[in-house]
């Protein structure tokens, strides 16, 4: 009976074995990474040829039968249970909108592991091939004409034993950046800043001598140029903010930039205010995000939301939450709406560019210390002692890998809640989206925004309360 490793030779130089590749052989190709140069893992989608760096591949395997996640993205089949682990599983035949052939229920089908960070998960596809060595210096650049998906998701082309491979990048497809591309925007911000810190030391070096020619005690000068001063930090804070955590300073948030400012000023003092790094940045931006995001509702913002909700006697309530994340705020809305609301069906609309985190969102469990608050009523125990949400909350809630920014394919909306969204768009974009939120919002309906966002004359106007809303002009 041949050794796996005689296998490993065959299957090195014959083509029509593909099939007899095992866990086992994966792992003995891993092993000998030392002495070859790259070494990928090749399958088809559609009849054409890919590839994946085999690093990513944790192992090779057949299943079925995986089980159904509520409200899933499309390409999501569901879980699997690995071993002990509960992992996501994809099927990127409908991630690239490829044909997926027809079978039985119990259909097996060819499923690669991968691992993503710190993530696992399940990649179906057609025919899994072979373990294909190559040498690195060979893989060309991507370009359109070698595949039918979009361009930055491959990360090249490599022609290997007459065949043609499209070479993925894993990480690129589900959201990762790698350490080259995260020491890339560091040392570009960092440039950035640098030609800022030099436009803006020379704009002041011209102010000062400008003025100082013409009266060093002149106060009226004196004071005029104090404020260019803190116009110019005002201005570059808002440069470095745009860098380091994409947040645009303009009518939406400009009144609390310059409160903001002033309160920085105190904090830091006078030649110290400017941001130096993302930490920097976050700090500075610390105060604006609004209560409770990103976590569990306090029972207080509940009530408060709930108070602030119009009387609405429609039969269908619909509510847009885009950049709903993690999946906390859509939840909590689904909650305090069936209570504000009881004889209504609820339907939310969660839209996020987050791929891992509105793929887990409907995967979501409540902390035990949040099962026991106000969220108690709509929640249920599953079989391993976890706390979830009741099917009725869950199914209210449709979560949805979609931007904004583009056309949002939505009935019409009566209530729409997107905390702290627009702040961190550019000013284009945050156009675009509210005249999304205008088109799409019922004559009666309310948008609630961030704590210190601002849309008042912007299509909208404002309604004063603890919780500020928003209604068409």
């Amino acid at each position: 009976m041949a050794t796996i490793q005689e296998k490993l030779s065959v299957l090195a130089n014959t083509m029509d074995r593909a099939e007899d590749l095992t866990n086992e052989q994966l792992a003995q190709e891993k092993k000998k990474l030392s002495v070859v140069d790259y070494k990928m893992v090749t399958f088809t989608l559609a009849g054409k040829d890919y590839a994946i760096d085999i690093m990513k591949v944790k192992e090779i395997a057949k299943a079925g039968c995986f089980t159904y996640v509520p409200n899933a993205l499309p390409f999501v089949l569901g879980v699997y249970n690995l071993r002990g682990d509960i992992i996501p599983i994809i099927d990127l035949r409908l991630f690239f909108n490829s044909t997926v052939p027809e079978h039985e229920d119990n259909f097996l089908e060819n499923m690669l592991i991968v691992t993503v960070g710190e993530q696992t998960f399940g990649v179906v596809v057609d025919e899994i091939d072979k373990v294909v060595g190559i040498q690195k210096s060979s893989i060309q650049p991507p370009h359109p004409l070698f595949g039918d998906i979009n361009i930055k998701y491959i990360y090249g082309v490599v022609e290997a034993e007459n065949s043609l491979y499209v070479l993925l990048d894993i990480d690129k497809i589900f959201g990762v950046r790698t350490p080259e591309e995260e020491r890339e925007l560091a040392e570009t911000a960092k440039a950035q800043m640098k030609m800022r810190e030099e436009v803006v030391e020379n704009e002041r070096a011209a102010a000062a001598a400008a003025l100082e020619a013409s009266a060093k005690e002149d106060s009226a000068k004196a004071e005029e140029l104090k404020k260019q001063k803190a116009a110019d930090d005002l201005r570059f804070i808002g440069n470095s903010l745009a860098t380091f955590k994409k947040f645009s300073v303009n009518s939406v948030t400009e009144e609390w930039m310059k409160n903001r400012y002033e309160e920085w000023l105190k904090e830091r003092g006078e030649g110290n205010t400017q941001l130096q790094n993302e930490m920097d940045a976050e700090k500075f931006l610390s105060p604006f995000y609004s209560r409770c995001t990103g976590t569990w509702w306090t029972e207080e913002y509940a009530d408060e939301v709930m108070k602030a909700l119009p009387e609405n006697s429609a039969k269908n309530i619909v509510v847009w939450n885009p950049g709903c994340g993690k999946g906390y705020e859509s939840y909590s809305l689904a909650c305090i709406l069936k209570k504000r609301y009881p004889g209504a069906k609820i339907r939310v609309y969660g839209h996020d560019t987050d791929l891992l985190s509105v793929s887990n969102a409907p995967l979501m469990n409540l902390t035990d210390e949040a099962s026991t608050s106000w969220y108690q009523p709509y929640t249920t125990r599953t079989a391993s002692g976890d706390y979830t949400f009741s099917k009725e909350i869950k199914d209210s809630i449709m979560f949805e890998y979609h931007d904004c920014v583009n056309t949002n394919n939505l009935p019409p909306i009566d209530i729409v809640f997107s905390r702290d969204l627009l702040s961190f768009l550019p000013e284009s974009s945050q156009n675009t989206v509210l005249n999304e939120f205008n088109e799409k919002l019922k004559g009666n309906g309310i948008i609630i925004v961030g704590e210190n966002e601002n849309i008042d004359g912007l299509g909208f106007k404002k309604s004063e309360g603890n919780v500020t809303l928003y209604s068409k002009e």
